[in-house]
């Protein structure tokens, strides 16, 4: 056209200069905004024959996943168009200085009520792998979950080789009814919750379960391949062994932290955990399908959902083939051996061979120095029953949970503003017990009273602190294993061993060179974890058994980790839309 200008409107013009200029910056390179929006809405889902409407993001079961590289910003919309309040946490991210997004209702904001909306906004520092995210509000996690996929930053390659394909794997738990309605009768009656009806993967049960070989998740892989497939356990209330027949697999990264490369057949993930894997493919058409199947690793007392969930490994045939010729109702399936329910000692000899990769690249910053020790007891325990009600729970007791004996009570204000306000009497106090009250044998015969202590009570910590944390689970209504998950930060998981920790002995063995980082750890069951981690990001930090029923139950805390001098040691001010209580 004649006479018309080749350069763009102004108002673009200035966009694409800020974003050039932005792009300059070293800390920033290649770095962009990613928008999402999450319409939290009703949506009819059908499993084991069983329709139900549920709480879900965009109609989605499992939800949206998201894909960012290291160093994005992201800008997640989330808009409550349902009756329950909800609140979205982004599991593993590091959120720094960014607290107001980390998303636990009641401990970071309150929580996005009907017809409200907020923006989650943080940017991913330092961090590449497959965290996670769910709703963090009473049992809606069960249904509003899914994948967030971190990629390395443009031009920084993975350190092992790319592999041909990658694919999200995330088990969950179906409840014929609504999990709202099961955790509000458990705590009515002071029983335990009834169990799920299945397992899933990628939402789907699998034909083990009735009605569902139309469900059922087949990964179609090409001999010959190396396929990674991230691996997150979003059940509720169950670690899970995971195998797929005839093939085994090596672990490359786990909480979205490279490890050294190890090959299993078999493997264990808690819920609220994550572990990248390589498959390498057969190198020929095999003839033949595979199961790949999870069922659970189960060291309570209480019920549990004793089935065993199974998906399709579906070689593609070759062209030579017709495909009329090839059913795989025709081809021999093969099963995979999973361990025994309560198989405690593959367990720990599982995790004892995670390794930070501790590579020039990727090196594992292990605190060597201790500025404060911390002894925490994580298990079960008993709330007396109220007047004038029968309870199922021990003894005609409520089953409670607690760290240190105290069963975490949950306010009715963000602990987060509070402390940012200066406003925390009659919100939380100071003063959580750093070691227990009353030592006992914590693993030996349990004290006569199984009664735990309730209140919010939080531990300060100044800026840039060392900490050690030895979590010891106990015997109190039965040894289980539990999957502590510390929000805002990856810690070093330096030593674990069975019985009572032993502060002379037990510390001469911890692994300060290379031990595995991540954000949720298994404390082994009758046993103990120490973990070491820097609290070198100021705000409020949630930190909980990540089976549901135990947070349920109380077993949660929280640390206060106050800001440091210089003003990128600050935690930011609350963006202008966090929700109101």
């Amino acid at each position: 056209m004649a006479g018309a200008s080749i350069l763009p409107p102004p108002a673009f013009r200035a966009l694409l200069f800020s974003f050039s200029i932005f792009c300059l910056l070293p800390e920033h390179a290649f770095a962009v905004t990613r928008h999402y929006k999450f319409d939290i809405k009703l949506q009819n889902v059908t499993r084991l024959c069983h329709s139900k409407s549920m709480v879900t993001v965009n109609g989605q079961f499992p939800g949206p996943r998201i894909v960012v590289r290291e160093g994005d910003n992201l800008f997640i919309k989330v808009v409550n168009h349902v009756q329950n309040n909800i609140s979205i946490h982004w599991h593993g991210i590091r959120q720094l200085r960014s607290g107001w997004a980390d998303g636990p209702a009641y401990i970071t904001q309150c929580p996005i009520q009907t017809g409200q909306s907020y923006v989650y906004n943080y940017t991913i520092v330092g961090q590449r792998g497959t965290l996670w995210w769910h709703a963090h509000i009473s049992w809606l996690r069960s249904t509003v979950y899914g994948p967030l996929i971190i990629l390395p930053k443009r031009g920084v390659q993975y350190p092992f080789a790319k592999p041909y394909k990658e694919v999200p794997i995330i088990f969950g738990e179906w409840f014929n009814v609504d999990p709202e309605a099961v955790i509000s009768q458990a705590l009515q009656t002071g029983g335990g919750p009834n169990v799920s009806d299945a397992y899933t993967i990628n939402g789907l049960p699998g034909p083990l379960y009735n009605c569902s070989a139309k469900d059922t998740f087949k990964l179609k892989v090409k001999p010959g391949k190396t396929y990674m497939l991230r691996l997150i356990n979003a059940a509720l209330n169950d670690e899970l062994f995971f195998s797929i027949a005839n093939h085994s697999v090596t672990i490359v990264d786990v909480d979205a932290v490279y490890v050294k490369p190890f090959d299993t057949e078999t493997l264990l993930i808690t819920p609220g955990q994550t572990t990248n894997v390589l498959l390498e493919t057969k190198p020929y058409f095999p003839n033949a399908t595979f199961f790949m199947a999870a069922r659970p690793y189960a060291t309570g007392q209480g019920t549990f959902d004793n089935s065993t969930l199974a998906a399709i490994l579906d070689y593609e045939s070759p062209k030579t083939i017709h495909s009329s010729q090839l059913s795989l109702k025709n081809l021999p399936l093969f099963k995979p051996t999973l361990p025994p329910l309560n198989d405690t000692a593959f367990a720990a000899n599982f995790t004892s061979k995670l390794r930070s990769l501790a590579s020039a690249q990727f090196p594992a910053k292990v605190p060597q120095k201790v500025d404060m020790r911390f002894f925490f007891t994580v298990g079960l325990g008993t709330n007396p029953c109220p007047k004038n009600q029968t309870c199922q729970g021990p003894n005609g007791t409520k089953f409670a949970a607690s760290v240190n004996n105290v069963s975490f009570s949950s306010p009715t204000t963000a602990l987060l503003q509070a402390h940012f306000f200066g406003k925390s009497n009659g919100v939380y106090i100071p003063d959580f017990p750093i070691t227990p009250i009353f030592p006992f044998n914590y693993t030996g015969n349990p004290p006569n009273n199984t009664m735990v202590s309730t209140g919010t009570r939080l531990v300060v910590l100044p800026f840039n602190t060392s900490v050690e944390l030895i979590m010891q689970d106990t015997s109190i209504l039965g040894v289980e294993s539990h999957p502590l998950h510390l929000h805002g930060y990856n810690f070093f998981v330096v030593g674990q061993g069975f019985g009572n920790f032993d502060p002379n002995k037990d510390p001469e063995k911890f692994n300060l060179v290379d031990p595995v980082e991540r954000n949720t750890v298994g404390v082994p069951s009758g046993g103990w974890a120490a973990i070491r981690f820097l609290a070198d990001n100021p705000g409020v930090w949630f930190m909980h058994c990540h089976l549901e029923v135990h947070t349920s139950w109380g077993l949660e805390m929280a640390w206060v980790v106050l800001d440091g001098k210089l003003p990128n040691q600050k935690l930011i001010p609350p963006p202008a839309d966090l929700p109101k209580c």
